[in-house]
């Protein structure tokens, strides 16, 4: 069980998530945040903080969301960022590197109202 980094997380990045975690389990992607889920103390301070509402607990998430529980787990393997686990994120393990769902996807414009 870990919180998990979703949709709403591309292309904003915000970072307030990363300043409050206590262990370092969000590390920085190209467009995303990830979460480590082995790292991840389910302490919720992310969730408390995030201003777009990208963070969900993985047992809470919706069908929509659920894809997104791998590529949080995935983003760390050798087939995507080969990060493993370090043991806690800092600016130099921050990569251009995404997993291939969240490189290749792409948003809704903003409908116009």
């Amino acid at each position: 069980m870990a919180y998990v980094v979703t949709e709403p997380c591309i292309d904003v990045k915000d970072g307030d998530c990363t300043d409050v975690c206590p262990v370092d389990c969000i590390y920085e992607g190209g467009r995303i945040f990830y979460i480590h889920p082995e790292e991840c103390v389910n302490c919720g301070l992310c969730l408390s903080v995030c201003p777009v509402d990208a963070i969900i607990w993985d047992e809470e998430a919706t069908p929509a969301q659920s894809a997104f529980i791998a590529i949080n787990r995935d983003f760390f393997d050798t087939s995507v960022s080969g990060l493993g686990s370090p043991g806690g994120w800092d600016k130099r393990l921050s990569t251009a590197t995404d997993h291939p769902a969240v490189a290749q996807y792409k948003k809704s414009a903003p409908s116009h109202s």
